[in-house]
């Protein structure tokens, strides 16, 4: 050791190597959680009625803006990195106002989502779904319509749109023959009418009619007002 070189002081010596100590346990510590993430937690080892009741408890708390905002933080995006059990599976409108997430207050992991414009069951979203439940162990299959649904208006209007809009339309046509001409409010009343249009093509589903037949499964229907946020049961 040179003689201009300062001695380290035994006092010293112990502290610096407790610091070296500590963050080689911090170290391990955290590169474990990293390369083995916490296993997820079994959000859907719940019955069907209780799912339900926890998709209108997070509404209730969109309402009346009180969001928990729940599973959000990185940690839960580690956690349901390698494996995902969301306890809802949802079919809901494309439309931009009607994020479940947002609606629900869940998080990354809760939600099993599929999204389409007017909220209808083709057979692309009914195989979604029953992956969702069969595969996924989701509990309960909310259909959800919204307020003032551009899909359903067109259809009532009997618009003439280019592409493949008009196959989404034709989805939604029987339950516009399901409500009167003369109905106040119409468009409502149709957009209620598809909810439970889409649960009958669900319910003809042989996957997911076993699954409710057993127990393991609840099928509902929901109307949200985007004036308020509220999505109310309709089944």
């Amino acid at each position: 050791m040179s003689k201009h070189q300062p001695r380290m002081s035994r006092r010293n010596l112990l502290q610096f190597s407790s610091g070296i100590i500590g963050a080689g346990i911090l170290s391990q510590t955290f590169g474990s959680q990293l390369r083995n993430p916490a296993p997820v937690v079994a959000q859907n080892d719940v019955t069907p009625e209780a799912a339900l009741e926890k998709l209108m408890q997070g509404n209730e708390r969109f309402v009346q803006d009180k969001r928990e905002n729940p599973n959000q933080s990185l940690f839960r995006l580690a956690e349901v990195a390698a494996k995902q059990k969301p306890f809802a599976a949802i079919l809901s409108c494309a439309d931009s106002r009607v994020p479940s997430e947002l609606v629900f207050d869940q998080g990354l992991g809760d939600l099993f989502v599929v999204r389409v414009a007017g909220n209808v069951a083709t057979p692309e979203e009914i195989g979604s779904l029953e992956f969702g439940t069969l595969v996924l162990g989701a509990k309960v299959l909310l259909v959800m319509g919204h307020e003032r649904c551009g899909a359903v208006d067109a259809a009532i209007q009997d618009a003439q749109v280019p592409g493949q809009i008009g196959s989404i339309l034709d989805s939604i046509r029987p339950a516009v023959g399901r409500v009167a001409d003369n109905v106040s409010d119409r468009l409502t009343e149709v957009c209620k009418a598809n909810v439970l249009l889409q649960i009958e093509r669900l319910n003809a589903s042989p996957v997911l009619s076993q699954l409710v037949q057993e127990g393991k499964l609840k099928i509902a229907g929901a109307y949200y007002d985007l004036d308020t946020g509220e999505a109310t049961l309709l089944s």
